[in-house]
């Protein structure tokens, strides 16, 4: 999978992604990233440190987190995108649900769309990843943990999340999938999908 500038070859070896939320309240790292020059400081440290790929999110997706509107999303994210690419040409990933804001950070510098709701949240966001022809993380989450049994039924949504992505025209090449482990899960589904990852 090409992503920005370079090539991701499976199975060659593990990459490693560095979070970066630039928000108050994630349950990894909120309140540490959401002064711009922190972020930046965070992000060099993050590339030093072997970074294969920057994922850049403005919106908390911990438990009870609070929403928050695009402007605010915007603000939190695209400053940090257009500083990191000035300086470096690392992948970056938005992590975002929202079409606009996934658009507004490909055209500042970001390469790849994750997205925690898998394409489910926000019709239009399939259609900017096929506009710009960039890939996408599809996450696997629902808004429930009512499961017949976990993995068929974690099948069962993810094609349903590859299936708006083929629609809107995404190749099978820029489509990746997230169990999506912390996500409408319990302790022992979590687990469960860990030990079944294939």
């Amino acid at each position: 999978m090409r992503i920005g500038s370079r090539e991701f070859i499976v199975g060659q070896r593990t990459f490693i992604m560095g979070i970066l939320n630039t928000t108050p309240d994630s349950f990894s790292d909120g309140g540490q990233f959401n002064n711009l020059d922190q972020a930046i400081q965070r992000a060099r440290q993050m590339i030093e440190e072997g970074a294969d790929i920057l994922d850049i999110g403005g919106e908390s997706t911990r438990p009870n987190y609070t929403p928050i509107d695009i402007d605010e999303e915007l603000s939190r994210v695209i400053p940090v995108i257009r500083a990191i690419r000035s300086f470096h040409d690392i992948p970056i990933s938005i992590d975002t649900t929202k079409a606009v804001v996934a658009e507004e950070a490909l055209k500042a510098g970001a390469n790849l769309i994750n997205d925690v709701w898998g394409f489910k949240a926000d019709p239009k966001i399939a259609a900017v990843a096929a506009k710009y022809d960039c890939p996408c993380c599809l996450m696997h989450n629902r808004d429930n943990k009512d499961y017949t049994d976990l993995i068929t039924d974690m099948l069962s949504d993810l094609k349903e999340s590859v299936t708006i992505a083929q629609k809107a025209g995404i190749g099978p090449e820029n489509i990746m999938i997230d169990p999506g482990i912390g996500f409408a899960k319990t302790y022992e589904h979590n687990l469960e999908a860990l030990a079944r990852m294939e």
